[in-house]
């Protein structure tokens, strides 16, 4: 007898066991011989090794329909287990590239919604940096948050590193109270609440203090490499365009980064440029510039 374990965190539980394991039940009148438990976000199964790599194709093309639905119908989980529906998910794809991108603590999903963010989604796929430059309340920070944490929890990369220029607007660091992360906490804010929204916070805890996640200004990024992470760079239209370099050139091997920044809320001092600013312009006439 053969065991086997099968991760549900991509998608949202509840919708796939059903309600009061409604399609948990069709998934064991299927596969009458094994041994199926749910236990929290995981399946575990257990019997004769032929009818758990059945049953594991299976699960793994309801997952797909999931992740890219974020809901599917008892009768379509019975449809899917009845056959091979491959062709069916796959022509899905096509007609439905909203893909849910993460599911948050209570099962809200969490998707592409505008133009825009559904183009960061797609060049994210194809590039390994990206520019988000846009208007403020435009979800670049969120997308580019929720396109981090889904990387993590499909295992494409090890660590998430979420950086932002500690640049003060109008005010100065040094007559805030507390010591240096409590100074520095409130400039980061955005990017733990979009973290809340996506991850429990006990797994969440457990995340920051391994340093699975790691929150950190611009400066403490200077003489790392990152390998394997998703790395975000947050309001980047204040860090200077040496600050800029010194951040691209901290991408190790098999790393992302997304670099988002606002060009019309610059907070540098007169007399220091917006590194972003320079970047843009260079790479103005490049084919697969967002705002082409």
């Amino acid at each position: 007898m053969t065991e086997t374990i099968i991760n549900l965190e991509s998608v949202n539980p509840l919708e796939f066991f059903g309600v009061n394991n409604g399609k948990l039940d069709i998934l064991k009148k299927k596969f009458p011989l094994l041994k199926i438990l749910s236990r929290g976000t995981q399946i575990k199964i257990s019997g004769a090794p032929e009818q758990i790599d059945i049953a594991r194709e299976k699960i793994g093309l309801l997952i797909q329909y999931l992740e890219r639905n974020g809901n599917v119908t008892e009768s379509y989980f019975e449809q899917i287990l009845g056959g091979d529906d491959q062709e069916t998910v796959d022509n899905f794809k096509e007609r439905h590239p909203n893909e849910v991108l993460v599911y948050g603590p209570n099962g809200k999903s969490i998707r592409a919604r505008t133009a825009n963010q559904k183009k960061m989604v797609s060049m994210t796929d194809r590039n390994d940096i990206i520019f988000a430059i846009g208007p403020a309340g435009t979800g670049k920070t969120y997308t580019a948050v929720a396109l981090a944490v889904r990387a993590l929890k499909n295992k494409l990369v090890k660590k998430i590193i979420l950086t932002r220029p500690a640049v003060e607007a109008g005010e100065s660091l040094g007559f805030l109270p507390g010591d240096l992360k409590e100074k520095i906490d409130p400039y980061l804010r955005p990017l733990y609440d979009a973290l809340d929204d996506m991850i429990p916070a006990d797994k969440l805890g457990y995340y920051m203090s391994t340093r699975v996640i790691e929150i950190a200004p611009l400066a403490y990024m200077r003489g790392r490499t990152l390998d394997h992470a998703y790395i975000i760079l947050d309001e980047a239209q204040n860090a200077t365009d040496l600050q800029l370099k010194m951040f691209l050139t901290r991408i190790g091997a098999n790393a992302k980064a997304i670099i988002t920044g606002d060009l019309s809320q610059v907070d540098l001092p007169k007399n220091q440029r917006s590194g972003l600013d320079k970047a843009s312009r260079i790479l103005k006439n490049n084919k697969d510039n967002p705002h082409a």
